[in-house]
């Protein structure tokens, strides 16, 4: 069964900052680079009802590769070093279908 892995948040940064584009532009490429993940996509979130301005959405064929994903070290490092310190909020989501 595949895992539909999402977060929604905000970044400490203003919005169209060169900051916010390094950003989103280190997330596409080292997580998108990890093994297992599919379907990478960056997406912008434009309703007023919620303050979350950005999404990072992902497919995992299973929960091994979503496992593997997790304890990676390009993603374990990567929450350290940048989501971490530059992320105000977030939720995650992770569907299965």
């Amino acid at each position: 069964m595949s895992i539909q892995h999402t977060v929604v948040f905000r970044l400490v940064h203003e919005p169209g900052s060169d900051e916010e584009r390094s950003f989103l532009a280190a997330g596409r490429e080292i997580l998108s680079s990890i093994p297992g993940v599919e379907d990478f996509t960056v997406r912008r979130q434009v309703s007023p009802k919620s303050d979350l301005e950005h999404q990072f959405s992902m497919v995992f064929a299973d929960r091994a590769a979503y496992d593997a994903y997790d304890e990676h070290p390009a993603h374990t490092a990567f929450v350290a070093e940048r989501w971490v310190p530059e992320v105000a909020a977030f939720q995650e989501y992770d569907f299965v279908g």
